[in-house]
């Protein structure tokens, strides 16, 4: 038996023994957990936006570990390696694993782990798909790093940054200064924008977005609209929603030039109005995604050769027998502070980063 995270209905969850994971098909790896994260997907699964999460699942889709066991079948992973776990299982053969989609996985990927099939916050996962799911970490990167290219950095590059289209010499407005958004700011710079303009109400996050290059930071939908009536012609040329509100998105729509970009990141639980009366003559592009972890390797490199670096983000530690006061100290961001927590096994590598 290990210890896990089980979510238990809505705004119910339990830290409670469960099987330990066993190897049941020849594409499997088992891995011993040593740092794991809580993602703001996972607060909605609890408010019960995600209906298709079911009681009795162990949640979580980020973690770093060690491989104890594969199957048969797995040919790139052996026991002992150190490993990244992607948030997105990749079977490799359906028509979109084959072109790089991998959260679209009709083969019995995507996103699996923690909401159709057990997840990460436990001693021990199993993970689907070995030599697709996951990558091996070289010794620059610590674990306590390594667990941000799980999800929140290949999500906000390729979701956010990469949908939207960001170029040389673009204005880029940025809805929430939370960990996707601060993410948003460190891979947009690597396409020489002209100016990153960051949204959020806290004043420690608009201040924590000046350290990860932000221009301008605003308070609010006024302000914001506000700077964009005064300092261009006729909006901004992107617009990166990374709150998972109607009102972010009804504003990133209202703030973005004819022929500009809106891209949508955050995970929405309620309906947002779509005003194409003002739209359909502007030529807007507008992209949805769930991460495809496509650029986790090319992030990987970049991160381990320094050309990326996500100062701070990880703002509280905790072992892996304290995640409920972790979730509690997460949900509460406001008044915690907290940006990324993570739990760390008694065997992380803590590294030098």
């Amino acid at each position: 038996m290990m210890k896990a995270l089980v979510y238990d209905g809505p705004g119910s969850r339990k830290w409670t023994e469960v099987a330990d994971p066993v190897v049941t098909d020849a594409e499997d790896a088992i891995v011993r957990v040593d740092a794991v994260t809580i993602c703001g997907t996972d607060l909605h699964i609890l408010k019960g936006d995600v209906p298709s999460v079911a009681p009795g699942t162990v949640l979580g889709h980020e973690a770093v570990g060690v491989v104890e066991q594969t199957g048969a079948g797995v040919r790139d992973f052996a026991p002992g390696d150190r490993v990244l776990i992607s948030c997105i299982s990749s079977c490799g053969r359906c028509r979109y694993c084959r072109t790089g989609s991998y959260g679209r996985c009709t083969g019995g990927g995507g996103w699996v782990l923690g909401h159709l099939i057990d997840g990460t916050q436990a001693e021990r996962v199993r993970v689907p798909f070995a030599d697709h799911s996951m990558h091996r970490l070289p010794s620059e990167i610590g674990d306590e790093t390594a667990v941000l290219l799980a999800d929140i950095l290949p999500t906000s590059y390729e979701v956010g940054v990469r949908n939207g289209r960001v170029g040389p010499g673009d204005t880029v407005l940025i809805f929430g200064a939370g960990p996707i958004g601060l993410a948003a700011i460190a891979t947009a710079r690597l396409f020489s924008p002209l100016r990153v303009v960051v949204v959020d109400p806290a004043p420690t996050r608009r201040k924590t977005a000046e350290l990860y290059g932000a221009d301008v930071t605003l308070a609010d939908a006024e302000e914001a609209r506000a700077w964009v009536r005064d300092s261009t012609v006729d909006g901004v040329d992107v617009t990166i929603e990374a709150v998972g509100v109607p009102e972010t998105f009804e504003l990133c729509a209202e703030l973005v030039r004819p022929c500009g970009h809106v891209a949508n990141v955050g995970v929405h639980g309620s309906s947002a109005t779509l005003r194409l009366e003002s739209l359909w003559d502007r030529d807007v592009t507008i992209t949805t995604g769930l991460v495809d972890t496509s650029s986790t390797p090319m992030l990987l490199s970049m991160l381990a050769a320094r050309r990326i670096s996500l100062p701070g983000l990880v703002t509280h530690r905790f072992g892996m027998g304290e995640i409920q006061e972790a979730y509690d100290i997460f949900s509460d961001a406001m008044d915690s502070g907290a940006m990324k927590v993570v739990m760390l096994g008694d065997e992380a590598d803590i590294g030098s980063r």
